[in-house]
């Protein structure tokens, strides 16, 4: 077994009408229905929409890497 690993990157965004954390987990959780080995997770960018003078929808940015096979 060979302990280095190489990792690819991907930009993914996430979002959600309830909280930055869910845009994060939203993502993540999508993601990870179509790649495996998912490792670590960056936020690049954080946005938002607002209506009415409140945020009405948050979006986030994420750089996900993940371990590429063999």
């Amino acid at each position: 077994m060979q302990d280095d690993n190489v990792y690819r990157l991907m930009e993914i965004v996430g979002s959600s009408t309830t909280s930055i954390e869910d845009a994060i987990q939203t993502a993540i959780g999508r993601a990870n229905e179509s790649l495996r080995h998912i490792r670590w997770f960056q936020v690049v960018e954080t946005r938002g929409h607002v209506e009415d003078g409140r945020v009405a929808h948050y979006q986030v940015t994420l750089k996900v890497g993940f371990t590429v096979e063999d």
